[in-house]
C-alpha cells in the first residue's frame, strides 16, 4: 500500500481500480480533523488521474468504513471551531461526491453519523451482512447536517426523518429495503460483492460513466425540464470521445 499521507493509503491494480484505505484512525476509523483532511487530500490528489476507472473506499479495520466523527474532538468545540470542524467534513464529502470516477463505499460493521454522510456521498454502497447504520448526532446534542441532506433524496423524507430524529440504528436488511445501501453481501462475501460491482463498471465506457456521474449530480439540483434539455448536449458531446463508435461497433460485430 502506498501512503499518500498518514491517514490515506492507496492500492491500484492494472485495471485502473484504486482501493483508498482510511488509515491510523483507531479501530472504528473515526474522523478527527486530521483524518478528514488526510482522506480529502487523497481524493483531491487522485481526481486528476484519467486512468482511474473506479475507487473503493475502505477502512483499515473490519469494524467500520467510518464509525463517525471524533466525539473527543467535538466535545471541546465552540461555535467558531465547530463550524470549521464541520466544514472540513463537508469538504471531504464534496471531494467524494465530485470525484470524476465512480466511488464504491465498502461497508463492514458500523456506519454512523459522519460515516453515513461520507457513504451517502459515494455512488454505491455495499454492506456486509451484519452492518449497522445510524445518525446518532441528536443524542449528543448536535443536529445531523451537511451531507445528511442527501438522505431524503436517497430514502425519502419519512425514513430520513426517522434516522436523524430518533437516532435509532437500522440493520443491513432494513438499509437495503429503504434504499440506503445497494447490496448486502453474504456472510464473508463483502469483497466479492464489491468486485462484482467493479466488474460491472469496467464493462462500461469510462468517459460515459464520468459524464453520467456529472449528469446525476446536476439532476439532483436542477428542475426536471432543465435536466432533460441539458442532457441533449451532453449526449452529443459523448460522440466526440470516440467511445460510442467503438463500443457500438463492438456490439454490432458480436451480433453478427
Amino acid at each position: 500500500m502506498e501512503m499518500l499521507n498518514p491517514h490515506c493509503g492507496i492500492e491500484r491494480d492494472n485495471r485502473g481500480v484504486v482501493r483508498l484505505t482510511i488509515c491510523n484512525a483507531g479501530s472504528l476509523n473515526i474522523l478527527s480533523s486530521a483524518v478528514t483532511n488526510g482522506v480529502r487530500e487523497g481524493f483531491e490528489k487522485l481526481a486528476g488521474d484519467k486512468d482511474i476507472r473506479a475507487v473503493i473506499l475502505a477502512g483499515q479495520s473490519e469494524k467500520s468504513m467510518i464509525g463517525g466523527a471524533d466525539i473527543k474532538e467535538m466535545a471541546k468545540l465552540d461555535q467558531q471551531s465547530a463550524e470549521a470542524f464541520i466544514t472540513r467534513l463537508r469538504d471531504l464529502c464534496e471531494a467524494v461526491r465530485n470525484f470524476p470516477a465512480p466511488v464504491i463505499a465498502r461497508l463492514p460493521g458500523w456506519c454512523l453519523g459522519g460515516g453515513l454522510e461520507v457513504a451517502a456521498a459515494c455512488d454505491f454502497r455495499i454492506a456486509a451482512h451484519d452492518a449497522k447504520f445510524g445518525m446518532p448526532e441528536v443524542r449528543v446534542g448536535i443536529p445531523s447536517v451537511i451531507h445528511a441532506a442527501l438522505l431524503p433524496r436517497l430514502i425519502g423524507w419519512g425514513r430520513a426523518r426517522w434516522l436523524v430524529m430518533t437516532a435509532e440504528n437500522i440493520d443491513a436488511s432494513t438499509a437495503l429495503a429503504w434504499g440506503l445501501v445497494d447490496v448486502v453481501a453474504k456472510q464473508g462475501g463483502l469483497d466479492a460483492a464489491v468486485e462484482h460491482t467493479v466488474k460491472a463498471l469496467l464493462e462500461c465506457g469510462p468517459e460515459a460513466l464520468r459524464s453520467q456521474k456529472v449528469l446525476l449530480r446536476q439532476w439532483e439540483e436542477l428542475p426536471l425540464t432543465e435536466s432533460v434539455n441539458l442532457s441533449v448536449g451532453v449526449f452529443g458531446q459523448s460522440f466526440l470521445t470516440g467511445e460510442p463508435q467503438r463500443l457500438m461497433q463492438g456490439f454490432l460485430d458480436r451480433k453478427r
